[in-house]
């Protein structure tokens, strides 16, 4: 498929919190995470039944896990894993793509690999266990860790945030090698869709004031900017379609794995399986806008074979801030 068949298929008070006191205090603390090495926009697409064939597949066309993952590395891997629901509920990041990429960064020589969420589940041992992601994690040599004690955050100053001017991160994010972004595809009533930039979130101590300021869509693409991982792979192989973020609700299988350096560039992909034109969802829009990524496909190396994308109605589930 042609970049512009792709995107014309894709076409079918509490603001004081976040604006004015996460500002302050902030001149001697770090400035947030950048990518190890600097990339071109590009992601792949792999669609095939197998996840872990899928994973690797995506990862193979952008040059390979060797191309992210050095000997000696420290990686850390930030999945969906928020809910206690199943595999196959589409709420959380499929165990088996989770697998694949621990075994990449184990092949390149990774000599630790932390998988972590700041799980929203009020008994997040049990979304530890329902999701599986623990079982197959600690199986491959990985740690996980459930980041749920204000301890593993550090205070970062977001520069150029619109929104947010700083807020509390997890620490091992800015401390790892490798940052490798993980989430699942699925709808979000807040949010329309759920998709890279908003899986970041799990890596704030308190998101509250992201809901509470407004326009949790700028929040959304001002952290981003602030916190970017080397390396966004979007688990599409079943999608949440209805009751998100935390289902159940209708499933779709679409098989699909994409694997992208540009964190807007996956995000607005992903945007497409759900009949959503990119620029209408507001977060992805916002963080195009700046300078985060880009949200173009004219301007994005695409590797894909795929015919053809979901065809749904071009809706926006949200209402844009």
């Amino acid at each position: 498929m042609g970049r512009r068949e792709l995107l014309s298929s894709a076409a079918k008070s509490a603001a004081g919190f976040a604006l004015g006191r996460f500002g302050r205090g902030l001149k001697n603390r770090p400035l947030g995470r950048a990518p190890r090495v600097a990339r071109d926009p590009a992601f792949a697409v792999s669609t095939t039944p197998d996840r872990r064939l899928a994973v690797r597949e995506a990862i193979d066309k952008l040059g390979g896990i060797s191309a992210f993952v050095n000997k000696g590395d420290y990686v850390l891997l930030k999945p969906n894993i928020s809910w206690a629901r199943t595999p196959e509920q589409a709420a959380t990041t499929h165990p088996d793509t989770v697998a694949a990429v621990i075994e990449l960064c184990k092949e390149a020589g990774a000599r630790d690999v932390l998988v972590v969420d700041h799980i929203i589940e009020q008994d997040f041992e049990s979304a530890l266990d329902v999701t599986q992601v623990r079982d197959v994690a600690e199986a491959l040599g990985a740690r996980v860790v459930a980041a749920q004690t204000a301890d593993l955050y550090t205070a970062i100053k977001i520069a150029r945030g619109k929104c947010l001017q700083g807020d509390q991160a997890l620490r091992d994010v800015l401390r790892a090698d490798v940052f490798i972004n993980m989430p699942t595809a699925k709808v979000h009533p807040e949010t329309g869709v759920s998709l890279g930039m908003k899986n970041l979130m799990g890596l704030v101590w308190s998101p509250s004031g992201w809901h509470a300021s407004g326009s949790i869509h700028q929040c959304i693409a001002d952290f981003a900017g602030a916190v970017r991982p080397d390396l966004t792979i979007l688990d599409a192989s079943r999608v949440l379609l209805t009751n998100g973020p935390k289902g159940p609700g209708d499933v779709q299988d679409l098989h699909q794995v994409i694997a992208g350096t540009d964190q807007v560039a996956v995000d607005a992909y992903g945007a497409t399986l759900f009949g959503l034109d990119p620029r209408k969802v507001a977060h992805i829009r916002k963080a195009s806008e700046s300078g985060v990524g880009e949200i173009d496909f004219d301007k994005i190396n695409i590797d894909t074979k795929q015919e053809q994308l979901a065809a749904q109605e071009d809706v926006p589930l949200f209402a844009e801030t």
